[in-house]
């Protein structure tokens, strides 16, 4: 049984065009019973004998509301009526012709199994900064693998890739599991850094290992594609698996990544500290920063979920203070208006303006990201400086910021769901001998990804898309753009690559 997934994608603008269905290779597809699953019948590496199918697809055409909806291929559309349908002379934005996107394999158990149970050695490491999820993702690895398919030897690798090559090492059981997914951080440790593919590949090598899955954001990502490189060069029978991790939600691709709806979840208590702290004072500030590196989603949708935001500000829409249009200008409003104001703020917003006024070199981490200065800080000082000094207006700010608490929390029930369909399909995908791929949902199907597709890019808030657009509507903030600004950020991002498809097919 084949599906595919057709809705559009706006954040693809990395994607290369589509191939036809005709050149995608199908694999029929079933679910195994459980009983086979914990008890293999099957022949240990047979499943290349399956044979391939192809189909040819044409693309939708789609009828006016007169018209029957037609049938083609299999899929139907059923317009709704539009206006040129009886007004011929109303102009029509038409979009560019557009192949119909990129496919990817459909996660989920297969009828032909590579690995037998008894042969298996698997290991799970965690890398990075702290998610909420990342346990569940971890129980539900080794529950996955001992319930479904009857694995008993799972290695947990403690404190991140250095846990390869220092023989850190927990040997991992449902028993032990069992209740991880209640606390928050990760049971295995994690670090940053310390990626050293031979060290660690000679060390999977020498341990029998022979199924790695890879918890982690952008760089252990990267680093999940060096092993699996590495392991393809020496020939060896191994099954790298990747889960992707990454609280700010940038990871390109897949639809979103887990511990995010918890981060936004939990920001609400931030914001709603600060809104009661500023309402309750004269011309009360209340300044909130949250997580976003390079990536503005939390900030974002936790100002769209609170209505308590006045202003939001993200590293992907720049900002100024001064002048008409301004940030400070904004504030001054709103606190005749209703006497106080509420500013969300992610933390890589404004980064060069406090760069400059500090005279910083850029600094890095571990990891390779960069090291960033408390822009919350630095704007509460140059907000209260205004308005007390320039202004001559007395304001009590209020500065919060809940960055720790929000990452080190366990996952809400949203978020426990999501870990446990990732870290299933990343057990299918392992043991029916995929490998060098990471799991995710790609327009809302769970789907087999290249490792090297996720880490081309990152996935950050496009200023031209509708979620900006009501977040704007929703604080009726300034957009701190020019129009011909807005122009250049529309050319720069391609629109027609919103018309891109991206699609996971059931083979």
């Amino acid at each position: 049984m084949e599906s595919a997934i057709s809705s559009p994608l706006s954040t693809s603008s990395h994607l290369l065009p589509s191939p036809s269905r005709s050149s995608l290779g199908s694999r029929s597809q079933s679910f195994p019973s459980l009983q086979n699953l914990r008890h293999p019948s099957f022949k240990s590496r047979c499943f290349l004998g399956v044979p391939f199918r192809s189909r040819q697809t044409q693309p939708i055409r789609c009828q006016s509301s007169n018209q029957q909806p037609a049938k083609d291929d299999g899929f139907v559309i059923e317009d709704v009526p539009h206006l040129t349908d009886f007004l011929s002379n109303l102009p029509v934005v038409v979009q560019k012709d557009d192949p119909r996107g990129v496919h990817f394999r459909r996660a989920g158990p297969r009828e032909k199994v590579y690995f037998k149970s008894d042969e298996v050695r698997a290991c799970i490491v965690t890398c990075g900064g702290l998610c909420p999820g990342i346990n569940t993702v971890i129980r539900e690895i080794v529950c996955g693998l001992n319930y479904m398919y009857g694995v008993e030897d799972i290695l947990g690798i403690e404190g991140g890739y250095r846990g390869f090559y220092s023989k850190n090492t927990l040997r991992l059981t449902p028993k032990v599991v069992n209740d991880i997914h209640k606390r928050g951080g990760t049971f295995l440790r994690t670090s940053r850094g310390g990626h050293d593919t031979n060290k660690i590949v000679d060390n999977i090598q020498d341990r029998g290992i022979n199924q790695v899955y890879i918890i982690g954001g952008d760089g252990t990502q990267k680093g999940a594609a060096l092993i699996y490189k590495e392991v393809e060069k020496r020939g060896l029978q191994v099954a790298v698996a990747g889960i992707p991790k990454t609280i700010d939600n940038d990871i390109a691709v897949i639809d979103k990544s887990f511990g995010f709806d918890t981060a936004v979840e939990e920001a609400q208590r931030a914001i709603n500290a600060a809104h009661v702290e500023v309402e309750s004072v004269e011309n009360g500030v209340g300044i909130v920063k949250l997580m976003g590196r390079y990536s503005g989603f939390i900030a974002l949708y936790a100002t769209l979920a609170s209505r308590d935001v006045d202003c939001c500000l993200v590293p992907e829409s720049p900002f100024y203070l001064e002048g008409r249009g301004g940030l400070f200008e904004f504030v001054e409003e709103r606190l005749k208006e209703n006497g106080h104001v509420v500013i969300v703020l992610a933390e890589g917003a404004g980064q060069e303006y406090v760069a400059q006024e500090m005279q910083v070199v850029d600094g890095k981490d571990a990891s390779g990201n960069k090291l960033l200065l408390d822009v919350g800080l630095w704007l509460t000082e140059k907000i209260k400086d205004h308005f007390t000094k320039v202004q001559k207006m007395a304001i009590n700010t209020k500065y919060i910021d809940p960055t720790y608490m929000i990452r080190a929390i366990p996952s809400n029930a949203s978020d426990n769901i999501y870990c446990t369909l990732l870290a299933q399909s990343a057990v299918h995908g392992a043991m029916a001998g995929f490998s060098g791929f990471t799991v995710g949902p790609v327009n809302s199907r769970h789907a087999y990804i290249p490792i090297s597709r996720v880490t081309e890019t990152q996935n950050t808030v496009n200023l031209t898309d509708r979620m900006w657009a009501r977040l704007l509507a929703s604080t009726n903030q300034p957009s701190f753009l020019e129009s011909n600004e807005l122009h250049e950020i529309v050319d720069k991002e391609d629109v027609d690559v919103i018309n891109h498809n991206m699609r996971a097919t059931s083979i």
